[in-house]
């Protein structure tokens, strides 16, 4: 983790853009949609630093990076989401997650994770049916599902009572975990009730959640190269 920190301070110092500019919401612009989606941006390039080679060979680091790209796109749909682009950032983040869920893998497969992730996703939902209208009844229904679904895999990935957890599993954990979270404040701010300092809570969970989950891609490229030299 330490050698890869160096690597992540163009993520940290475009977050820091994004806060301290901190540009309004009401006045959407390709300008806002940059800065919101610079940190990602970096993550991009902090992925393609370690070469074509690794993607190519590591397909879960591929998936992430796909992962990402999607994320931006959906960042970007989100800026205009007034307008009218709100599902199509949500069909965008939809996509983020079954490709980070393929990228965890579906061993160990740990059905109690599972079981508790769907009551969790399953309460979630209850909570927010009643206000819920026409075809978001359905949408959040099924991206719940995926965010669910991607949450059960990272979370089934850390074996913490055994010698095979790894701090790679745990990032992607607790990134999946932050990434609920943010999108939990999203769905009760737009369609509940203003949640104070929403936006601020939105997107520093979500950029941590991105970072782990980036991070986390890269620490697996270094187990999988420690095991084949032992």
């Amino acid at each position: 983790v330490k050698s890869e920190g160096p690597k992540l301070v163009p993520f940290f110092k475009a977050t820091c853009v994004y806060f301290v500019l901190w540009l309004p919401t009401s006045s959407p612009s390709w300008f806002s949609a940059l800065i919101k989606c610079l940190p990602i941006f970096c993550l991009w390039v902090f992925l393609l630093a370690h070469g074509i080679n690794f993607l190519v060979s590591h397909r879960s680091a591929s998936r992430i990076l796909a992962g990402l790209i999607f994320s931006a796109v959906g960042d970007a749909f989100l800026i205009w989401q007034e307008q009218g682009y709100f599902i199509h950032g949500l069909l965008m983040f939809a996509i983020t997650h079954i490709l980070y869920s393929s990228a965890f893998g579906m061993k160990p497969l740990d059905l109690k994770a599972g079981l508790l992730m769907g009551v969790v996703s399953s309460s979630c939902y209850a909570f927010l049916y009643s206000y819920l209208s026409g075809p978001f009844t359905y949408l959040v229904a099924v991206y719940i599902a995926l965010i669910g679904f991607m949450g059960w895999r990272a979370v089934a990935g850390v074996q913490l009572c055994t010698d095979l957890w790894t701090w790679t599993k745990l990032s992607a954990c607790v990134g999946a975990m932050l990434f609920m979270v943010s999108d939990l404040t999203i769905a009760l701010n737009k369609f509940c009730f203003p949640v104070p300092y929403s936006r601020l809570i939105i997107m520093a969970t979500y950029y941590a959640a991105q970072m782990l989950i980036a991070l986390s891609a890269v620490e697996t490229r270094d187990e999988e190269d420690f095991r084949k030299r032992s």
